[in-house]
């Protein structure tokens, strides 16, 4: 058997495809790639990433991949490619504990997530689990129980690496792992793709079964992935769907059109966010996409109801924690999650029907007005990743720039929409941007397919 290192395949830095190329040919045994990458996750110097290793089950499930693939009868494309699960999904024997030290002696999980179980059946190898924003409720990703994983990008000083999802985008932004899957809520999966230069999926309700992933707002999770490109999330894509091998094609720029709104989503955005933004959508332009400026006045509809209402999440997330946020528990809670929890207590019962019969309402004149095809394109956040130190400082500073953060994203978890987070440039001090592309609630596959055609673009590299 060929090592590893010899044909450039190891356990890092590397693109599902070129890993499972490797596997597939014989040119990387599974049960030495997953010793490479638990020794990679154990040496490296941000111990914050993962919140537990899960190496018996990697090794175990390796050496099967590994005994499948060397008898011709390989399970599929991603037989013993390694995945790392975000900390709210079930995973057997383990006690799920949501980047909490107060589920800590929760009873352990009797058996894997439904999502969990389907990557296992494709052959995928569980690493462990990323670390996350206590209970999934921030777009920063600051965790004061297990650490704040460091943005791999952030050179000046340490940067926020997103949340909720943190651990995740960072796993697989600094090559430790090459998919890694979140969840997603208001941003959780696309914020910190965008602040740590990857490539993040956000699907559409009931893409992937969601039991077994520890809830913050039943209404709106998802779940999604972290992988290096778009052709990764789609071959993860088809396992979560229970598929062997993806149905999806790349689809044409030619005569694509593709809505860029011209309200809300610019507020306040960083100039270099506006720039690449620009740039990519000039690149996009001359390769056929049809672009279409318009004002979106449904954006501002929801940003009013949120207003006057509240947030579905802010509801649903003071519903399951009210005990938690009111008892002696919030003592070894994360203050600012406590302090968010509890403001969804002064949301009624009358504004939470009005939030979801509304919701039901605008998705529907969305999908009237602009069609079910219809693609929007805008920045995934409007400013890089911020420093952490004045976040840790100042909680008012750390609530509005938290706000800020999921603004864009969380219009279309209200909004039902999937969504592909794709790399577009950095700014002058290498912190990377990104562009949203969103598609309307069910059409993943389209905005997959959209998605494989507009990545190279995007990232400047076509």
């Amino acid at each position: 058997m060929m090592d590893a290192r010899a044909t450039g395949i190891s356990a890092t830095g590397v693109s599902v495809l070129h890993m499972a190329a490797g596997l597939g040919a014989g040119l990387v045994d599974a049960e030495e790639l997953a010793q490479r990458t638990l020794r990679s996750v154990q040496e490296c110097d941000d111990p914050a990433i993962f919140t537990c290793l899960t190496e018996a089950r990697a090794l175990r499930e390796a050496r099967a991949a590994a005994r499948r693939l060397r008898e011709g009868r390989g399970r599929g494309p991603l037989d013993g490619v390694p995945v790392a699960w975000k900390d709210l999904f079930d995973l057997a024997g383990l006690p799920t504990t949501a980047g909490s030290r107060v589920l800590e002696t929760a009873a352990p999980a009797a058996a894997d997530a439904p999502v969990v179980a389907r990557l296992a059946a494709a052959g995928m190898v569980c690493i462990g689990r990323t670390n996350m924003t206590e209970f999934a409720y921030s777009g920063i990703g600051l965790n004061p129980h297990y650490g704040t994983p460091r943005n791999p990008h952030g050179k000046d000083e340490p940067r926020a690496p997103g949340g909720s999802s943190s651990g995740a985008a960072v796993a697989v932004a600094r090559g430790l792992v090459p998919v890694a899957i979140g969840s997603d809520t208001g941003g959780s999966v696309r914020v910190p793709a965008a602040f740590c230069g990857v490539v993040g999926h956000k699907t559409s309700t009931g893409r992937y079964p969601i039991p077994g992933a520890f809830p913050l707002a039943p209404t709106l999770d998802t779940v999604g992935t972290f992988v290096r490109t778009v052709a990764d999330a789609v071959l993860v894509d088809a396992a979560l769907c229970g598929r062997v091998a993806p149905t999806i094609a790349r689809g044409s720029l030619a005569g694509q059109r593709l809505i860029v709104p011209r309200n809300v989503v610019f507020d306040d955005a960083e100039p270099a966010v506006v720039a690449n933004f620009e740039a990519a959508l000039t690149r996009l332009s001359a390769a056929g996409a049809v672009i279409e400026r318009l004002m979106v006045p449904l954006f501002d509809t929801v940003q009013s109801l949120t207003a006057t209402r509240g947030a579905i999440t802010a509801a649903e997330a003071f519903a399951l924690h009210a005990e938690r946020v009111q008892g002696e528990a919030a003592a070894r809670m994360d203050r600012r999650v406590v302090r968010r929890i509890r403001g969804g207590g002064a949301i009624s019962t009358p504004d939470y029907i009005t939030l979801r019969q509304e919701r039901r309402r605008i998705i529907a004149e969305l999908v009237a007005t602009y069609g079910p095809g219809a693609i929007f394109a805008f920045p995934t956040t409007p400013h890089v990743a911020p420093r952490i130190a004045p976040l840790e400082a100042d909680d008012d500073l750390f609530s509005r720039i938290n706000l800020r953060t999921l603004r864009n994203t969380m219009l279309g978890n209200f909004l039902d929409w999937c969504g592909v987070s794709l790399p577009s440039g950095t700014d002058a001090d290498g912190m990377p941007t990104a562009l949203l592309l969103s598609g309307m609630p069910g059409a993943d596959e389209p905005l997959l397919a959209l998605a494989l055609a507009a990545e190279e673009i995007v990232r400047g590299e076509s």
